[in-house]
């Protein structure tokens, strides 16, 4: 029999207590009801022990009803009369979902007696995962090998800080651990109960006493939440008395507006819905009075929560995607699942995504949300793949969506429209954007900086820096400040067709004020009917002409004024030119720089000449490498409209940053275009020139011999060609020089040499030369003008003292006009001397059997 003066010290608690038993009655079969393995307990001298098989591993489980969360204090004596261990331990259950406490899928907290530790500890329990430890209690408490006795307490405050304590005598002098955390994350309960596990020899060693649970705390609220334009869902700490809850006096909003209706959510009895009469306003305060929780305890109020007007449809800015998980292996704690992270930007506006639709650019298979979901004033969401979202649900709002889009590891576009097809964002990634080459390689997140700035591109975006590998929907790890203020510009014009001019800019503009008609002009003057933002991106402006345009016919596009997507604006007048094309023949674009044989860690290059008079459409051009035969396989120039103007060059690589690096005062970055790969072009090889149909335009057969044999090394040394009306033969094609370094991607180039001599039958240009590779007189060339074709040559030079020097031509059939080059390079591959050296010409007319020999005199000079 329990001793009379520690039942006196208790009934002042108990008095109060929502729930409590003592087992004085000798059952735990009514006040209160106790179910679960009923066979396995037993209340003996006025105290619950356990009574269950006498087998090694056996779980037994005792609960009864008890809806107590926050704002409560759970009060327990127990006596393990064992030595606790791994399979010798009970859990006493604080908060329950389930009755059955055995369930896997059961989720709350619990305060564990025993143990490996021998201790006493608060763990949560999420569902089918491990538990997780709360308050990790001081180890060797329970040590006996035979009495284990202690009485607990644990309190739960509004805030939710978790204290836990204990008293080993089974008094009520309590010891508190240190710890008190807080966490929040279950906020209702249905049971309170036991659940032991013990070997064989244990199976009656558990005792239990005094359970007592009281909340003395009235309910509080915490937030109200629209639902739409007259109805408000108003959530509280802890599960209400539903006839206060339901009393509509009990509630109103400082307009003076009561609801018609207060209805207490099945699936959630500590949220009612409100429903009013008119519609709420843009801003809501909402009051409560004399509300009561379960146990009686009564909030007189006035209790408040402000809450924004229903929600309404996102507007541009309002809706961004500010995280993106592409790549989700190697795992580094993110779930195995891509997704997308979506963030209402807005401060005061709920967002209904309801009809919103996230695809891809160039698809037309997209993901569209559900009508119930929204968002609040700052709320972030996941949205991943319908089959995944269950991976998600512990971090935060999750939606899945049929169709969810797969992302590419490498880069993608994005794309949110509303329900009507507007544009809401647009992101196009890439896995440069990590700016980490480990995090590139996967399960990490791209996370962006600052959302203020959300039309930016790589700028504004980083790979996470959580050690989890993302922020699913919380607050980026990467937020700060990274705000725009640079104004857009004008990058160039195209005519897409004879009516239609398309303006690319540096960044995403403002849809509404680039369609201004006003801010562009043309000259000659043209009338502009239309300006067309282009979506999804808005980095481009279509722009309808009243009259159609004439091929090759350059005109000048003004933009006055261009205003980026978050409200810079450029200042002075920008001007681009361009022209309508027209369709190239073969020798208009001829090849004018190649490096097939790059430096280590860098890349090759292709650069084109236009020679034409012509503007000339790039779009689906190739280029091959070997022979065309149908098997070899051809790389794209661009997929997109690109044109060359008269006498333009475009060099053509497949990194452009790393042509910058390696040769960076000898290029154009206007006309270096990035494509997504080259021919793997061979020491001697042959590249070929196609046009979208898969005409050949131009070739050139090039060999590593081409290169000026006195170079230390090739690599990294592009060949030039000589002559822009030259055929594409080796012969026109030189090593570009050193005093440029060596190439010249995107720039005139350093050995061109454009003057024919006139019309003289022969000239020798220049006279004097020094082959020293500086890019000034590097080599000499023989000119030739004949006056008809039918002509062989043999060319031969000789010093001034007659000796054989180089063999230049022989028995080649020439031309009318042309050049033979000599770069100062004897028979042997050794530099000539300085000095005059004899030019010997023989040509011979097979089909007259006529004979001419000429000499011209060069010297071959040196720079001191």
């Amino acid at each position: 029999m329990k001793q009379l003066l520690l039942l006196l010290f208790l009934l002042p608690l108990l008095a109060s207590a929502q729930l409590r038993d003592d087992f004085t009655d000798g059952n735990f079969t009514a006040n209160p009801t106790w179910t679960g393995d009923a066979s396995s307990f037993q209340v003996a001298a006025q105290q619950l022990q356990s009574n269950g098989p006498a087998v090694t591993g056996t779980a037994i489980q005792l609960s009864t009803p008890s809806q107590a969360s926050t704002g409560t204090v759970w009060e327990f004596w127990a006596n393990l009369k064992l030595a606790t261990s791994s399979g010798n331990l009970a859990d006493v259950w604080l908060m329950a979902s389930q009755a059955d406490l055995k369930n896997p899928n059961n989720s709350g907290y619990f305060v564990r007696l025993g143990g490996t530790d021998d201790e006493v500890s608060l763990f949560r329990k999420d569902s089918t995962r491990a538990a997780v430890l709360v308050v990790d209690g001081l180890n060797g408490t329970l040590a006996s090998l035979t009495n284990n006795l202690v009485r607990v307490r644990v309190t739960r405050s509004t805030a939710n800080r978790w204290t836990l304590e204990r008293d080993l005598s089974g008094g009520r002098t309590f010891v508190a651990e240190a710890a008190q955390p807080i966490d929040a994350t279950y906020q209702r309960s249905v049971a309170l109960g036991v659940s032991l596990l013990y070997s064989l020899a244990n199976n009656r060693s558990f005792y239990f006493d005094d359970f007592a649970v009281t909340d003395a705390t009235a309910p509080l609220l915490l937030r109200a939440v629209p639902v739409d334009s007259r109805q408000v869902n108003v959530a509280f700490n802890e599960t209400l008395d539903p006839a206060s809850a339901t009393i509509l006096a009990n509630y109103r909003l400082q307009n003076g507006a009561v609801p018609t209706t207060a209805q207490v959510l099945s699936n959630n009895p500590a949220v009612v819905r409100l429903t009013f009469a008119a519609d709420f306003t843009t801003t809501n305060v909402l009051e409560v009075r004399n509300m009561a929780d379960l146990f009686g305890n009564v909030a007189a109020g006035p209790l408040t929560a402000a809450f924004a007007g229903p929600p309404v449809a996102p507007q541009v800015g309002d809706l961004l995607i500010t995280e993106i998980f592409a790549d989700e292996t190697p795992q580094i704690g993110l779930p195995l699942s891509e997704y997308i992270e979506i963030y209402n930007r807005s401060a005061t506006r709920v967002i209904s995504l309801g009809g919103v639709r996230l695809g891809k650019g160039g698809t037309t298979t997209v993901a569209v949300l559900p009508d119930t979901a929204r968002l609040l004033p700052g709320q972030y969401a996941i949205v991943c793949g319908s089959t995944r979202v269950l991976q998600f649900a512990g971090y935060g709002k999750v939606y899945g969506p049929t169709n969810f889009p797969s992302l590419s590891n490498g880069g993608d576009q994005l794309v949110l429209r509303g329900r009507d097809g507007r544009t809401l964002f647009e992101v196009t990634y890439s896995d440069s954007w990590y700016r980490d080459a480990r995090k590139k390689d996967g399960g990490w997140s791209l996370e962006m900086i600052d959302t203020n700035n959300y039309c930016a591109g790589a700028n504004n975006w980083i790979a996470s820096s959580d050690p989890i590998g993302g922020t699913p929907a919380r607050a980026n790890s990467a937020r700060a400040a990274n705000p725009d203020a640079r104004a857009p510009t004008l990058l160039r014009a195209l005519a897409l067709n004879a009516t239609t001019v398309r303006a690319y800019f540096s960044e995403k503009l403002d849809s509404t004020t680039a369609a201004t008609l006003s801010r562009y002009g043309l000259s000659p003057a043209t009338t502009i009917t239309r300006a067309a933002p282009v979506a999804p991106d808005f980095r481009q402006v279509d722009l309808t002409l009243a009259a159609p345009l004439t091929a090759s016919r350059p005109l000048t596009l003004a933009v006055q004024t261009a205003t980026d997507c978050v409200g810079n604006a450029s200042g002075p007048l920008q001007s681009a030119t361009f022209a309508l094309p027209e369709a190239a023949v073969s020798g208009d674009v001829v090849i004018n720089e190649l490096l097939f044989n790059p430096r280590v860690g860098a890349v090759r290059f292709v650069e084109l000449l236009n020679r034409s008079p012509k503007y000339l459409n790039l779009q689906g051009w190739q280029f091959l490498r070997g022979r065309v035969n149908g098997k070899a396989t051809a790389t794209q120039l661009t997929s997109g409209p690109l044109v060359m103007a008269p006498g333009q060059v475009l060099a053509f690589t497949t990194d452009v940053a790393s042509i910058q690096a390696q040769y960076p005062t000898s290029h154009d970055p206007a006309n270096l275009v990035e494509v997504a790969s080259l021919p793997s072009f061979a020491d001697v090889d042959t590249v070929f020139l196609l046009n979208g149909s898969g005409m050949e335009l131009d070739r050139l057969a090039y060999s590593k011999k081409l290169h000026l044999s006195l170079l230390s090394t090739q690599e990294g040394v592009s060949l030039e060609r000589i002559r822009t009306s030259g055929a594409s033969l080796g012969s026109n094609f030189h090593s570009a020089a050193g005093a440029v370094g060596y190439a010249t991607p995107g720039r005139p180039n350093s050995q061109a040499q454009d003057e024919l001599g006139g019309n003289q039958e022969l000239t020798v240009t220049p006279e004097i030369f020094t082959p020293d590779d500086d890019g000034q007189q590097d080599f000499t060339t023989l000119n030739f003008h004949l006056d008809q074709p039918g002509y062989v040559a043999t060319v031969t030079v000789y010093d001034a003292l007659g000796r054989l020097t180089r063999r230049l031509v022989r028995n080649e059939t020439l031309p009318t006009t042309g050049f033979v080059q000599w770069d100062g390079i004897d028979d042997r591959g050794r530099k000539a001397a300085v000095g005059y050296y004899i030019l010997l010409v023989e040509l011979f007319r097979p089909s007259s059997g006529e004979k001419r020999e000429y000499k011209k005199t060069v010297v071959l000079g040196a720079r001191f």
